[in-house]
């Protein structure tokens, strides 16, 4: 019997035992995974994530899908253990954000700028590659819902109501097409880092 080509997951069933879990779940898919390709138009990728941004994140979801109880504090920390990866041998992380991500106020300002002075960081590691589409870049693209690529394989595309992971070939192939795109429209190194240093100096 052929395999779906699209696998449809509810959040509700997804996070039915907690927001950790969830976080734990991914850990074999990510050590499995060579090639890391993000685009993210809402929120700082997790695998870039501090531990009071993530906290900050799993509680809105927390409250979102109305769990009875908000685990987010370890799920938090489960998340920044699963991205202890992007230190590891044998991958490679290529991330694209809008410049509205730096600006979007998901927690405090204490923990904010902890953030954003963590992308400073992240975005210089050898295996990572950090792209920001500035909000005045002339558009070849428009703006597309958060996805994740992992190698040529599948995609995890988030919705409000439930999670798709597109394995197809020919649909992974047209992701990987959207992001090369989208990546296109991105500034990197000291032009992405200005980009963040201007978002610190908003926070005050």
């Amino acid at each position: 019997m052929p395999q779906p080509s699209i696998r449809y997951r509810e959040w509700r069933h997804k996070v039915r035992s907690g927001l950790k879990p969830l976080q734990d779940s991914r850990v074999q898919l990510y050590k499995d995974t060579e090639l890391f390709r993000v685009y993210s138009s809402t929120l700082v990728p997790g695998l870039l994530q501090t531990e009071g941004y993530a906290r900050a994140v799993l509680g809105i979801a927390a409250s979102v899908h109305d769990l009875p109880a908000d685990d987010s504090g370890a799920a938090a920390r489960a998340r920044i253990e699963r991205s202890r990866i992007i230190h590891e041998q044998g991958h490679r992380f290529v991330m694209v954000i809008e410049e509205s991500v730096l600006y979007c106020r998901i927690a405090d300002t204490d923990a904010m700028a902890t953030q954003l002075g963590h992308l400073l960081t992240a975005g210089a590691l050898p295996a990572v590659s950090l792209g920001i589409i500035p909000m005045a870049a002339r558009r070849t693209h428009w703006t597309e819902e958060t996805f994740h690529i992992f190698d040529d394989r599948m995609v995890s595309v988030e919705l409000v109501t439930a999670e798709l992971n597109v394995v197809q070939p020919g649909e992974v192939t047209r992701y990987v097409k959207s992001f090369e795109q989208l990546r296109g429209m991105a500034v990197y190194g000291a032009e992405a880092r200005a980009l963040i240093l201007k978002a610190i100096e908003a926070l005050h």
